[in-house]
């Protein structure tokens, strides 16, 4: 079977489209609330969703995240919930769907066990800001076999040989980090942003998303405008926190993403 991230990069290319993707940290403010939010972050213009799994040591996460992090934990998430939660999605949905997670509960949960559940239920991707692809073989191996995306993250401070590396180990896409430091709400993109996409596309022809900092229509515009996809993460999840019992919610988040996604420059 062919690889629900794969397939929509495909279609978007063939379209003259680019993606938005949207991050939220499932289980924040509860499942079934996830539930809902993917099911409208998909109809209002989500074309690949990232789902938190959450941990209670994310480093590369900023406030925003970190917090509902806590949140989902005190909920009782945890990664076999998560799992189920996409089983229970894939009844209605086809949208891809890639787990954002740490590497600790993908360790501590088998990596052979990981990747077999994970394809069963539905998951196509996964990103895992501290595994490196020197130390991802064993994990790398493993999701091939059952065509699981292994998406690694770039930086601007990346050098060529780093670029080339993460180029050819990651599947699905290629995840840039806009800017040095943690995930968060920003005003400004990085002015260096279009030269070191530049810089990637002489190396591969993988598409790239871009994330961190990445918060309104205009950035949205920005990105898709150079890069393949746009990551809207901590603009969502501060949005859901505003409102995590406002009866609202889910058409709160996806007025908002609706606006992000009109941003998609053709």
């Amino acid at each position: 079977m062919t690889n629900r991230i794969d397939l929509k990069f495909d279609q978007l290319r063939k379209e003259g489209q680019k993606a938005l993707i949207t991050f939220i940290t499932a289980g924040d403010p509860s499942l079934e609330r996830t539930h809902e939010l993917v099911l409208r972050l998909e109809k209002s213009g989500a074309d690949i969703i990232e789902l938190g799994v959450p941990f209670s040591d994310p480093l590369a996460d900023g406030p925003v995240i970190q917090a509902a992090s806590e949140r989902a934990l005190k909920n009782g998430t945890t990664l076999t919930r998560v799992l189920d939660l996409v089983k229970t999605l894939r009844q209605t949905t086809q949208v891809p769907i890639a787990l954002l997670s740490y590497y600790n509960p993908i360790y501590k949960y088998g990596l052979t066990r990981f990747v077999k559940d994970a394809v069963d239920v539905g998951v196509d991707g996964v990103i895992i800001p501290d595994l490196p692809p020197e130390e991802a073989d064993e994990l790398k191996h493993k999701a091939e076999s059952k065509n699981l995306a292994i998406i690694f993250l770039l930086a601007p401070t990346s050098t060529p040989e780093r670029i080339r590396l993460i180029s050819q180990a990651s599947t699905g896409f290629i995840y840039y980090v806009s800017l040095t430091g943690i995930t968060g709400i920003r005003k400004n993109l990085e002015t260096t942003l279009e030269e070191s996409i530049r810089q990637i596309r002489l190396i591969t022809n993988k598409p790239i998303a871009v994330g961190f900092g990445i918060s309104t229509r205009e950035h949205v515009q920005t990105i898709t405008k150079i890069a393949d996809a746009a990551i809207v993460g901590s603009a969502i999840v501060n949005l859901i926190e505003q409102h995590e019992k406002d009866p609202g919610l889910v058409e709160i988040i996806g007025d908002f993403v609706a606006r992000l996604s009109s941003g998609k420059s053709q």
